[in-house]
């Protein structure tokens, strides 16, 4: 057995104490996490203006919960893409943008706060747009992408007529 000498212990320990100080460092992911966030955002975004019911479904986990205006919550993605192809089928278009981006420090978590706009029909069957807000809260997943595992989304105000573009 051979036993390290104090100046031998002395050097491992100040060795061991730069490593942890400088090389263990856990490398901060927080800028690139939410610019991922923020392209997941833009693609799931596109995929509802191109009006892909099966592609918007796919920005959500298995677990994802939808808290949509004037009705129950939706869980799970059989409800999920229900509700998505009944918004995409009773409208013109569909899209937002995010406004805020945030990760939390524990770099699993991040949220998204942004507006909306959906061209509809009024209750006569006239164009009318819904202008409003949403909160989104993404989860990573194990090969680093970003889903969205709550969604919540409220107008500002009743839709109003669409402007003659005339």
């Amino acid at each position: 057995m051979h036993v390290l000498s104090a100046k031998q212990v002395a050097l491992v320990g100040l060795g061991a104490a730069i490593l942890f100080s400088t090389g263990c460092k856990a490398k901060d992911t927080k800028a690139a996490d939410e610019q991922a966030i923020r392209d997941a955002d833009t693609k799931w975004s596109q995929a509802a203006i191109a009006k892909d019911v099966d592609a918007v479904a796919a920005f959500y986990t298995d677990d994802a919960k939808v808290l949509p205006p004037d009705a129950p919550l939706i869980t799970g993605h059989t409800g999920i893409r229900a509700m998505w192809a009944d918004l995409i089928r009773n409208s013109d278009r569909i899209s937002w943008t995010a406004v805020t981006v945030e990760v939390a420090s524990s770099g699993d978590l991040g949220y998204v706060v942004g507006t909306y706009e959906l061209d509809t029909k009024d209750a006569e069957g006239k164009p009318a747009v819904e202008i409003g807000k949403m909160v989104e809260v993404f989860r990573k997943q194990p090969d680093g992408s970003w889903k969205a595992c709550v969604d919540m989304f409220s107008a500002d105000a009743p839709a109003a007529p669409a402007p003659n573009k005339n």
